[in-house]
């Protein structure tokens, strides 16, 4: 069993639908009500909500956007490439990791709207990292990118979006 299948089967995660492993950490048990959060959403939420989140050689996590933060935290394995869009049709690229030498962070996070993707920082590497939601992550505020759509309005970054959409 590789180091990668003992931390699925450990760690109990499950198949995400952007790609990937993740299983729920925690859950605030406080809430945020409808007519305090911002425009948008709909419901109340929890105030935050984590995940482990792990991705295998040759995974991504495809484009995709939530309405909250997001922080990532590095805990093991190759590294990350967390991949942002930007307002004016540019992209954004940070290394989590443990080789600060590198240029790598231990966490970064990721603005509530914007598009973004991540993958393994080697092609045979794996990366098990931990998320971070606030207001807590719901799935009625996660939107899977379409990759003709985002490529239009980011042109100069077409390959990497077609690569890391589903």
């Amino acid at each position: 069993m590789t180091d990668y299948e003992r931390i699925v089967e450990g760690l109990g995660l499950q198949p995400h639908p952007e790609g990937g492993y993740y299983r729920e950490t925690y859950r605030s048990e406080d809430r945020i009500r409808e007519d305090a959060l911002p425009s948008g959403f709909v419901g109340d939420r929890h105030c935050s909500t984590a995940i482990y989140y792990l991705l295998g050689p040759g995974d991504f996590s495809a484009f995709h956007r939530i309405r909250s933060d997001e922080t990532w935290h590095f805990y093991k394995g190759a590294g990350l490439i967390l991949h942002v869009l930007t307002d004016g049709g540019g992209c954004e690229s940070v290394l989590l990791g443990d080789g600060a030498e590198r240029g790598e962070v231990f966490q970064a996070t990721v603005k509530a709207g914007r598009w973004f993707a991540s993958e393994p920082s080697t092609p045979d590497g794996y990366a098990l990292v931990g998320c971070t939601v606030s207001p807590g992550f719901d799935f009625r505020d996660f939107e899977m990118a379409d990759a003709e759509t985002l490529a239009a309005g980011w042109p100069d970054h077409v390959d990497l979006v077609r690569r890391l959409c589903r």
